[in-house]
């Protein structure tokens, strides 16, 4: 048998540790490399519809008043028609608007006239929304000049800013990019209305 070298042991923990301070410093350099930024996920491409039936549950509250239940909402390119309901599934009020204008009518059936959905769509969801501008919120598909200050993986909004409001959408009905908000809070200042959609139809 050869006899081994006596400083053949030395020699090779010497390479064991220069191997070992390699590894050591390649993940020190690793580790203190910057992360690659994410990227954002590019904007869906939604389209508002001109025409739809929306069934869901609301709260809304003005910093000083409360209110919640069940409403129904009519959408067309020139009438609407919200129907609220009491948590015990009896009408609150029905409020219908077309060229025409705009009537109430609470519960005691007493009708109230007026030039506008704006004027009385307060007594009806409880909060002063723009009538305008809450087609396009409720579908997540933000008009010319609202501000889009987040997305999601889909690339659909999850924070809108539009004329003072702020629109947060917390869920989605289904993980597509064209899917439609299944629950949303829309806020300003005290004014706070949020809606949880249990169904969505567009209409012909």
């Amino acid at each position: 048998m050869r006899p081994v070298a006596p400083h053949a042991p030395a020699a090779a923990r010497a390479g064991r540790r220069a191997l070992l301070a390699a590894v050591l410093a390649a993940a020190a350099t690793a580790a203190c490399a910057p992360l690659a930024p994410r990227e954002a996920a590019p904007a869906a491409q939604r389209r508002a519809v001109a025409a739809f039936e929306l069934e869901g549950r609301m709260s809304a509250s003005d910093g000083s008043r409360a209110a919640s239940g069940r409403v129904e909402w009519q959408h067309g390119p020139a009438s609407d028609t919200w129907t609220v309901y009491t948590p015990l599934g009896q009408v609150a009020a029905r409020l219908e608007s077309d060229a025409a204008g705009a009537r109430l009518t609470d519960a005691g059936g007493q009708r109230i006239d007026a030039p506008r959905a704006d004027v009385l769509l307060p007594q009806v969801l409880g909060v002063e929304v723009p009538v305008a501008r809450l087609g396009d919120w409720v579908q997540a598909t933000p008009a010319a000049g609202a501000e889009v200050r987040s997305r999601d993986a889909f690339g659909r909004p999850t924070q809108v800013f539009d004329q003072g409001w702020r629109i947060d959408y917390l869920d989605y009905a289904a993980p597509d990019p064209g899917a439609m908000p299944a629950r949303l809070d829309i806020s300003r200042g005290d004014a706070r209305l949020r809606l949880i959609v249990d169904t969505w139809t567009p209409r012909p």
